[in-house]
């Protein structure tokens, strides 16, 4: 075939960067770099930014993140040429999985259990929001420079407001920093109504209280621990399993949209609708049923739903979009399930860089599903089975896993191994939990802060 010598006319009034750059013909593949670049720059993102965090704390790599994904954000919006757009939404999902990891162990280490799941879902709320607000937005501003620059303020006022984020308590006393974290400590009992109580707190009680921790922290962990260690072997290949799994089966659904023979429009709006109830039931079943059951569940009934869908006749359109809906609601769950169960199984010394290795997992399926798809074209109902296989397995390490409801945060190695794997949990949250909340503060009265 021969190329077109006088470029293409397109008949949209919208501005975007398949019009701009002519991602069209033999430069169509283009348009999914773009988006592989993106999904890179958070798989790396977990990898390097959940070390450094263990290192050198969770909020400066929160505020360094935001500050990064603002700028880079923006910058996408002046990109003169293909290539420089890649690099910025590198450097964009680079900075997202600074923030989602952050802000996820920042809520672990400060609330106390029964707070952690409700707070850690109405963070998944944000993501529904957004999924509701763009196409909103998106019809409002049809140049997708501008488009792209109003999405990206918001995340400077982010940056400013992220000064004011506390510390984890929990990492200051374990990193060495008690008189810091002594500080934070007397600030939250003021902000509590508790200022004199705070006062009266002194430094040599906060480190005497946590005396087993800090001499136990004294060892430093890396990425190359999370495979060593025994226990967190384990854990770490179920997690990362469960994790593969879920992004695997999530973004297969994503892809499949056009097939259900449904306005692609009011499907997306379904899609997004359903994140409402399926996160509700996430806190239910959380805060009642536990993590271990809550996310077994989900990748079972989600890999159950995928492959019903290859057995259901193509003019059954309805039942597959219900399927398809459903599948889609026990992934969102999954994921909610997933980001509070990974922060609470890893040990506070190693924690971030667990839950970044854990989570890149996720962004290992989502780039290979659109692989996986393509067996369709040989027999189409290759592509469903494997998806809906993965996700059982998922499921299925998911029951490999210690149920962490009611129990107090593993602040080392040694925490981690104690636990037992078929112990039952109990129905209230055990002294060890509240004493792990508001130990430092206990001698003038509990509530005045978590750490």
């Amino acid at each position: 075939t021969e190329p077109c010598l006088d470029g293409w006319v397109y008949n949209s009034t919208r501005d975007t960067i398949v019009t701009e750059w002519d991602l069209v013909c033999n430069s169509n593949k283009m348009k999914e770099m773009a988006q592989s670049v993106f999904m890179a720059g958070i798989l790396i993102g977990g990898l390097v930014l959940g070390d450094l965090s263990d290192r050198f704390g969770r909020r400066p790599i929160l505020t360094s993140s935001y500050l990064l994904l603002a700028a880079s954000s923006s910058g996408a919006a002046f990109s003169p040429t293909l290539p420089v757009y890649m690099v910025f939404r590198f450097l964009c999902g680079f900075g997202i999985s600074g923030i989602t990891l952050s802000t996820i162990i920042l809520i672990v280490e400060w609330l106390p259990t029964r707070m952690r799941a409700l707070m850690t879902t109405a963070v998944g709320y944000c993501y529904t929001i957004g999924q509701f607000l763009l196409p909103g937005l998106a019809y409002a501003i049809p140049q997708w420079r501008w488009l792209q620059l109003t999405v990206s303020i918001p995340f400077f006022i982010f940056f400013l407001s992220s000064w004011w984020t506390p510390e984890s308590i929990r990492w200051l006393v374990l990193s060495g920093k008690s008189s810091k974290a002594l500080k934070i400590l007397r600030r939250v009992a003021a902000f509590n109504g508790k200022k004199e109580e705070g006062q009266r707190l002194s430094l040599e009680e906060l480190k005497l209280n946590l005396q087993k921790e800090i001499s136990s922290a004294k060892a430093k962990y890396t990425a190359a621990d999370l495979f060593r260690i025994p226990v967190l072997r384990r854990m770490t290949f179920c997690l990362s399993l469960a994790w593969f799994a879920t992004g695997f089966a999530y973004y297969s659904l994503a892809m499949g949209v056009e097939e259900f023979g449904v306005n692609i429009y009011l499907l997306q709006i379904i899609f997004g609708g359903v994140d409402v109830p399926a996160k509700f039931i996430t806190i239910l079943s959380l805060s009642y049923m536990g993590r271990h059951t809550t996310e077994a569940a989900a990748l079972l009934l989600a890999g159950g739903a995928i492959l019903t869908l290859t057995f259901v006749p193509s003019d059954m359109q309805t039942l597959k979009t219900a399927l398809a809906v459903f599948g889609k609601g026990c992934l969102s769950s999954s994921f909610s399930c997933l980001f509070l169960y990974t922060s609470e199984l890893y040990p506070t010394v190693i924690r971030q860089t667990g839950m970044g290795a854990s989570n890149m997992w996720t962004r290992v399926g989502s780039m290979l599903a659109p692989l996986v798809k393509i067996t369709g074209e040989v027999q189409p109902i290759i592509p469903n089975v494997i998806y809906g296989t993965i996700a059982l397995l998922g499921g299925s390490a998911a029951l490999f896993l210690p149920e962490t409801l009611n129990r107090p945060l593993p602040e080392t190695i040694k925490d981690l191994e104690k636990w037992s794997l078929w112990a039952k949990k109990p129905k209230q949250e055990p002294e060890a939990e509240k004493a792990s909340q508001v130990i430092p503060l206990q001698p003038y009265g509990p509530g005045l802060g978590s750490s």
